[in-house]
């Protein structure tokens, strides 16, 4: 785990803020809140929506890479102690069950962030079950 170069405490608030602020409004039409941080990582509530369901109420593969990547950035401003422009340049997921009919936990976590180079991972499990439903690896450029 590399250090962080916080300057100030990063609370819910602050990147609920991050959500309206850095991100396209389709991005915020998916609804996600901050559920919760700890110190290394921030996780993300993506409600259940019949919008962004398929047949069977599945939520579709990509609101959870939309979600995931979103998180990231979250776990990156966590990680900084506030927002620095990044961009992605890898984004790799493995889907590995339907999430039917409830909420997505997205947790995010920083491995390391460099200079020019952060790199992350994601699980996202059934809020109501726990059960991993994807798994992603990140690279961001940071700008």
């Amino acid at each position: 785990m590399s250090e962080t170069t916080q300057d100030m405490p990063v609370t819910p608030q602050t990147l609920d803020a991050a959500l309206a602020e850095y991100f396209a409004p389709w991005v915020q039409e998916l609804g996600l809140r901050v559920d919760s941080l700890d110190a290394d990582s921030v996780t993300l509530r993506l409600p259940h929506s019949a919008r962004l369901s398929r047949v069977g109420g599945m939520l579709c593969g990509q609101a959870m890479m939309a979600a995931a990547d979103t998180a990231m950035v979250l776990a990156l401003i966590r990680h900084f102690g506030a927002f620095r422009p990044c961009t992605t340049v890898q984004l790799n997921a493995s889907f590995l069950k339907p999430l039917s009919n409830q909420d997505a936990l997205v947790q995010a976590r920083v491995l390391r962030a460099g200079k020019a180079l952060a790199f992350g991972e994601i699980d996202i499990r059934g809020a109501q079950d726990g059960k991993s439903v994807s798994r992603s690896s990140t690279t961001y450029a940071l700008l």
